[in-house]
């Protein structure tokens, strides 16, 4: 009975050191270094006179077949125009379907997402390098597996 006390008692001191040495490393201090995460580092230098609308040839035509829930494909074609109006042109595949719509367009996000807004179109895409990549209705990013469907590129 009494190396029960004695292991129990053992292995209390062994908890309670361990519980002791973790809360000591709690309250030690740091590099600095370790407690700016990448990126928070990156977002704290970045430069935010660039943007896709000051710093990219956003201008011009861009292409692309985007998904379509009751056929093989929307063809997209998508107009940006220097001084801030669009036209826009979807051809639904095997049927019988065209719209079309000109408007003008807002620039969001500090300069990387265009608002197209017209008569019939009303979307958000992201203005990247020679592309243009659909947002969903809140302006997010499109998520899944046919994400990568959903991007216009440059003619």
């Amino acid at each position: 009975m009494r190396n029960t006390f004695l292991a129990m008692g053992a292995i209390a001191l062994i908890s309670f050191s361990a519980c002791t040495s973790n809360n000591k490393k709690q309250f030690e201090t740091k590099d600095t270094s370790e407690l700016v995460s990448p990126d928070t580092t990156a977002t704290a230098h970045a430069d935010h006179a660039h943007n896709s609308q000051n710093s990219l040839d956003w201008n011009g035509t861009y292409k692309g077949v985007v998904p379509c829930a009751d056929c093989p494909g929307i063809e997209t074609t998508i107009v940006l125009n220097n001084d801030e109006t669009f036209s826009y042109t979807g051809v639904y595949q095997e049927r019988d379907t065209k719209v079309e719509d000109t408007g003008k367009f807002m620039w969001h996000d500090n300069g990387s997402v265009v608002h197209l807004m017209g008569k019939e179109v009303n979307m958000k895409l992201r203005v990247g390098e020679n592309r243009l990549f659909s947002l969903d209705q809140d302006g997010k990013p499109i998520e899944g597996p046919l994400k990568d469907k959903y991007i216009l590129e440059k003619q």
